[in-house]
């Protein structure tokens, strides 16, 4: 795939995030850049990511996506995501293989539920399973989000580490195609 064009000039790169399900450790990663984060800055300007609480996203040149989908809520995201993005990277094995939470996936959702909202040890008689508008209705499985939406790029590991973050954006900024050596990849 080719490298996304970049802006040429003073123009910075703009860049989102957004974490659905997962544990929130690849964007724990990416911040364990530590100074050279100054560096980044230098060249990108964050749009909507839970680094910035900025939580509506304009058009951007890059976005990362951490964690799976296993909500409505999910996919409504991914897709808003997908159409501000000019490139969509999938970052951690929850976005590109839908990770732990898909463990669920082998269990029926309905039985799932009751056991743990009506039937576990130590519930208040007469529990129910939430049921609430404003809670997003569960998926039966856990996605990945390529199975929802068109990625350019796949950033994977568990979570990445802070260099492949690193050589990821260096290049993708350079205009190259992004390239892991050994090393940089990890699947632990």
């Amino acid at each position: 795939m080719t490298p996304p064009v970049l802006p040429h000039g003073p123009r910075k790169l703009k860049v989102a995030t957004v974490s659905l399900a997962g544990c929130f450790g690849c964007h724990m990663s990416f911040l364990d850049i530590d100074e050279r984060l100054f560096d980044l800055l230098e060249h990108i300007e964050f749009d909507r990511s839970p680094l910035t609480d900025i939580k509506h996203i304009g058009h951007c040149d890059l976005g990362l996506i951490e964690g799976g989908l296993c909500n409505a809520e999910n996919v409504q995201v991914l897709r808003e995501f997908r159409a501000h993005c000019k490139t969509l990277v999938a970052v951690g094995a929850c976005a590109i293989t839908g990770g732990l939470p898909a463990q669920r996936n082998h269990l029926d959702l309905g039985v799932m539920l009751t056991e743990v909202y009506r039937r576990r040890p130590g519930l208040s008689a007469g529990s129910t399973i939430p049921n609430d508008p404003e809670l997003p209705l569960p998926l039966n499985q856990v996605h990945p989000i390529h199975e929802v939406v068109h990625v350019d790029y796949f950033l994977p590991g568990c979570p990445p580490p802070a260099e492949a973050f690193w050589a990821f954006l260096t290049d993708l900024m350079a205009g190259r195609t992004p390239h892991l050596g050994h090393g940089l990849i990890h699947y632990d």
